[in-house]
């Protein structure tokens, strides 16, 4: 009788300790969750004040520098803007994200404004694609959406990792990629070197021109320039394919009502995640409408020549959208304009560099514009830096185009773009990753709460 009161005791004693372990695992469960509570409703967002000072000049001319490089590039220079706006005038991390959206999307306007009136370097065709951008533009649209969405969702730190290990991805692939084309320029400048002696040793009377970009030349379709009737300037209503761009439009108007709408819901209850969810129909039919013109040959990516592909395949298809859907997280997740994936990735596919940053920017713009919006009305940046910023970048913008063009002419080479695509992803990988090393360390420090945040709160 004594040992069963004895095995009673020690099993009451058992449940004590248990039921102690578990009051205290409550209590540190609740305490970390009211600290996580406390962590997401005390961030504070960090506005200075609109003072002329020396801080918002050089802020002013690294934005230009950056938009400028950017927009020849077809990247935009997010990377550049946003640890300006943390390091010299002084923005939170979350606030420089939203304006550096503000500036990208400048760059990409003053980008656009001076390619509609441009042609294709060696092709009868506008200087934009336009059935490339249907192609790509929806998919980035959507995918900016999500990209603001896990912008507050992801700690600082998982923004900071990804976006090194993505930047110096894609500028390592854009630098290889400006070898190979810099090496096609050198043999082409060799052969019509060559041709050209040629011809002028055997028939003196015969007058050779030769073009000044002979790299403009690389695809297998195009002949060489002669002397003759020049092309006409085309107008930019008639270089512009209107029915495209209107498309665009229309797309990038449902999406956005669709957001405005989401905003005057509840978060997170059932209306605000149909709206939510109803932006991938809208994106998705345009995406499908061209992918299936393209499976079947309907459309072609023109900007390519004798080389483009007139049937693509369903897989090859798939992954392009999901490339779009990347860039787009990628640019509305870390403020940038997604142009550096789509800059390397249409270089992959063939296109020439000129079309590749004048289209990588084209879709680049509904993209930014729309984050722009969507931070708006987050209410994550002040207006009067907004609009500073927005007509620097936009200036910068069209004098990097028009720099850019006059160098290329000068030099025959179209590689240069390439080659300031990679450096100016190059840069932003070093300035952004240094930045966020530096506020991890920070963070580490004062051991502040580095986990997810509640989108929902």
């Amino acid at each position: 009788m004594a040992g069963e009161n004895m095995n009673f005791i020690n099993i009451l004693a058992s449940l004590a300790v248990v039921a102690s372990l578990v009051t205290t695992a409550e209590s540190s469960f609740t305490q970390q969750n009211q600290t996580q509570k406390a962590s997401q409703a005390d961030y504070k967002h960090v506005w200075p004040e609109m003072k002329f000072g020396w801080k918002i000049a050089m802020g002013g001319i690294i934005g230009f520098i950056g938009a400028a490089f950017g927009s020849a590039g077809g990247v935009g220079g997010g990377g550049i803007f946003v640890p300006m706006l943390k390091l010299i005038i002084g923005f939170d991390s979350k606030s420089s994200i939203a304006i550096s959206k503000c500036m990208v999307t400048g760059a990409a306007a003053g980008t656009v404004y001076y390619n509609l009136n441009q042609r294709h370097p060696t092709l009868d065709l506008p200087l934009i694609d336009y059935d490339l951008a249907l192609f790509f533009q929806p998919m980035l649209v959507l995918g900016v959406t999500i990209g603001v969405t896990f912008n507050v969702i992801f700690a600082d730190w998982m923004i900071t990792v990804l976006l090194i290990i993505i930047f110096l991805l894609m500028s390592s692939k854009a630098f290889l990629k400006g070898i190979k084309t810099w090496n096609k320029e050198t043999i082409a400048k060799k052969v019509l070197s060559n041709f050209s002696e040629a011809a002028r040793c055997l028939e003196p009377k015969v007058e050779v021109v030769v073009s000044k970009s002979p790299s403009e030349r690389l695809s297998n379709n195009v002949e060489n320039e002669t002397k003759g009737p020049k092309k006409e300037k085309v107008s930019v209503i008639q270089n512009v394919y209107w029915k495209g761009v209107g498309l665009l439009f229309a797309v990038w108007l449902m999406i956005l009502a669709l957001q405005i709408a989401k905003n005057y819901t509840k978060d997170c209850s059932v209306p605000y995640w149909m709206l939510d969810f109803s932006q991938v129909p809208v994106a998705g039919a345009l995406t499908i409408y061209e992918a299936v013109r393209l499976y079947k040959g309907k459309r072609k990516i023109s900007s390519k020549g004798s080389a483009g592909e007139n049937k693509f395949r369903v897989s090859k298809l798939i992954f392009y959208c999901l490339c779009g859907v990347v860039a787009g997280i990628a640019g509305g997740l870390l403020g940038l304009g997604g142009g550096f994936i789509l800059g390397p990735l249409f270089l992959e596919m063939g296109i020439p560099p000129q079309v590749s940053s004048a289209t990588a920017t084209f879709a680049m713009t509904f993209s930014a514009s729309m984050s722009v919006v969507e931070y708006y009305l987050l209410k994550r940046f002040p207006i009067p830096y907004a609009l500073y910023l927005f007509g620097v970048t936009t200036v910068a913008g069209i004098v990097g185009q028009y720099v850019v063009k006059k160098v290329i002419d000068m030099l025959g080479r179209a590689s240069i773009i390439i080659f300031v695509l990679s450096l100016t992803i190059l840069i932003s990988a070093i300035a952004l990753g240094g930045v966020g090393i530096a506020d991890i360390i920070k963070d580490l420090k004062h051991k502040e709460y580095m986990g997810f945040q509640n989108m929902c709160s």
